[in-house]
């Protein structure tokens, strides 16, 4: 079943990622809700002009797919999208809620050591982790907060990689090869009022 979508991503370093997931996506991109090389430039209006554009694109959405680039911390914008997507939100009596959210990490020079990098634990357990610093605290906050926590490895706590978190990370190829799969995941998530997660909703 198609889903809803939107792209939060840094305009300047991900334009070319967000649209080849609009191209992956196939038919399912007229559930897409976001900007297109095609939407209007907005850059000289006014910050409430822009909100507004962003609150109407976003509302009626399920799912917000987050490109995680290396310098997405200078936008102004991404933070706040996430925040409006995982709220409750009220127009005309009809409510829109809170949205499921993946993270994809983009490939940089061939590869995603830029963010991502693997230990090896005492018990022999391949674990991977994250520079959390490139990524904003609404982010951070929403990884690892399965409640209750579902270990995939009962030595050394490790949780699944989709499900252990409310904001999966996956890398672009990954998620480029099947687009669907990884939304479904972002949206199953978040029925029931996000019930089994323990979310941040605030920036």
């Amino acid at each position: 079943m198609a889903h809803k979508t939107f792209i939060s991503y840094k305009y300047n370093e991900a334009q070319n990622l967000r649209d080849r997931i609009i191209e992956a996506l196939g038919d399912d991109a007229s559930y897409y809700q976001g900007e297109t090389s095609d939407s209007p430039d907005l850059t000289d209006t006014s910050t409430e002009n822009i909100r507004k554009n962003l609150r109407d694109m976003m509302y009626d959405t399920s799912v917000t797919i987050v490109i995680i680039s290396p310098n997405m911390k200078e936008s102004k914008w991404i933070d706040w999208e996430i925040e409006y997507c995982l709220k409750d939100i009220t127009r005309k009596n009809r409510t829109s809620h809170t949205d499921g959210l993946v993270g994809v990490i983009m490939k940089v020079n061939g590869g995603y050591d830029w963010f991502k990098y693997t230990t090896i634990n005492p018990d022999g357990c391949s674990v991977t982790n994250y520079y959390d610093s490139k990524v904003y605290d609404i982010i951070n906050n929403n990884r690892y907060n399965q409640n209750p926590k579902v270990y995939s490895c009962s030595r050394c706590k490790c949780v699944n990689a989709l499900t252990g978190s409310y904001i999966a990370f996956v890398e672009e190829d990954e998620f480029l090869s099947n687009p669907q799969k990884y939304i479904d995941n972002a949206y199953d998530k978040s029925e029931n009022d996000a019930e089994g997660y323990t979310l941040t909703k605030q920036r």
